[in-house]
């Protein structure tokens, strides 16, 4: 029995679709197959040519170093509990026979996850403290398939490195009596209210459109500013955009700290000059709300706060241009909270001193390595926006 010419039309036509129907199904698998060996040869080579590599785990995006030179980007997303967990897990064990290191404890569940640290994070670094302490297993095991963690702990140690260590503190009697633990302080004094919130990366218009790269701590003008960690004072001075403003170095090179709009008509603590040698703890300035005016000591800043930000330098060509590496510090702010410096008021002046002096190793092996007529190398006052 012949086939009408309409059936056999309609039953060439379902052929025809299902091929068509196949092809496509076949491309889409091709097509997944080579996206997976591209990511695939992309991974190997990430980390000698540079750009961003992807976490196998999550597959999130981060920075590696470029041309096996230096890192050439960071995003510091270590929450306070982390920072906070793994701190006083390095304290509580200095004395052991296995010191846990809190940066690399932080690199190693970095590394686990793409740099993300959520609710889970802290009992990933309480976990891994039990391996080591227990002797169940060694850092180097734990690490030993992570492609990027050592990427994670040298960022990590720039944002941190000069944080926790050795020092002396002065009593209450005036003795000064050794410790361990976090050298590092909170950019406000204590007894002095502020709020703040995770404002980086949010806009900024004055002069040109560009995105907030610190973190404003509002209060009261007058505040007495604190230095964050022992260094040398870079850059101070007027600059358009942060007002009054002093730029501080830490002794390794890695870090510069940058305290900005500062109060009108007396923005320094007495005798702050570029070159000095600062002590973490010590006061360096006072709030206010200058800048945003090419004309020195304006006030054109609305609301009082002290803008501060951390900018990681690998190399100095990161130092001012399209390559600086600047991270978000609220979480890093909120850890710091924890250590805020004692200052009192110096008779009837506008000064404010700390109360309780400290002896920093850091600062000690900088003054006897540093030419005697120059305790730091001043630089020309950048003028480069960070707030």
């Amino acid at each position: 029995m012949k086939m009408g010419k309409g059936n056999q039309r309609g039953r060439e036509r379902k052929i025809r679709f299902a091929i068509a129907l196949e092809l496509i199904f076949l491309l889409a698998a091709g097509s997944v197959c080579i996206m997976r060996e591209w990511k695939s040869r992309w991974e190997e080579s990430a980390w000698e040519s540079g750009g961003r590599a992807w976490s196998s785990e999550q597959g999130e995006a981060v920075e590696v170093t470029a041309d096996g030179d230096y890192i050439k980007w960071v995003e510091f997303q270590v929450s306070c509990e982390a920072l906070t967990a793994a701190y006083e897990l390095d304290v509580e064990t200095y004395e052991e026979p296995v010191h846990l290191n809190w940066i690399e404890l932080i690199a190693y569940v970095g590394a686990k996850h793409g740099g993300q640290f959520d609710s889970g994070s802290v009992r990933e670094l309480q976990q891994a403290a039990e391996m080591l302490r227990s002797g169940e297993s060694t850092l180097e095991q734990m690490t030993e398939e992570m492609e990027y963690y050592d990427y994670y702990l040298e960022a990590y140690e720039a944002v941190l490195g000069g944080m926790v260590g050795e020092f002396s503190l002065q009593t209450e009697e005036g003795d000064m009596a050794s410790y361990y633990g976090l050298k590092a302080y909170s950019p406000i004094a204590k007894g002095f209210d502020y709020s703040h919130y995770d404002d980086f990366g949010s806009s900024r218009s004055y002069g040109y459109a560009r995105p907030h790269l610190g973190h404003d701590m509002m209060g009261q003008i007058g505040t007495p500013v604190i230095c964050v960690e022992s260094g040398y004072v870079e850059a101070l001075g007027w600059n358009q955009y942060g007002g009054w403003r002093v730029g501080i170095r830490s002794f390794d090179g890695k870090r510069y700290y940058y305290y900005a709009h500062l109060r009108q008509n007396y923005p320094y603590a007495e005798n702050l000059q570029e070159g000095s040698v600062v002590t973490a703890g010590d006061v360096i300035g006072y709030m206010g709300h200058t800048g945003y005016s090419v004309k020195e000591n304006v006030n054109n800043i609305e609301v009082v706060h002290l803008h501060w930000g951390l900018q990681l330098i690998f190399d100095e060509s990161q130092k001012e241009g399209d390559n600086e590496i600047w991270i978000d510090c609220y979480e890093l702010t909120k850890f710091l909270y924890r250590n805020r410096s004692e200052v009192a008021k110096v008779g009837d002046s506008r000064e404010w001193k700390r109360v309780y002096e400290m002896n920093d190793p850091a600062v000690e092996a900088y003054r006897k390595s540093a030419p005697a007529e120059s305790s730091g190398e001043s630089q020309p006052a950048k003028d480069v926006p960070a707030e």
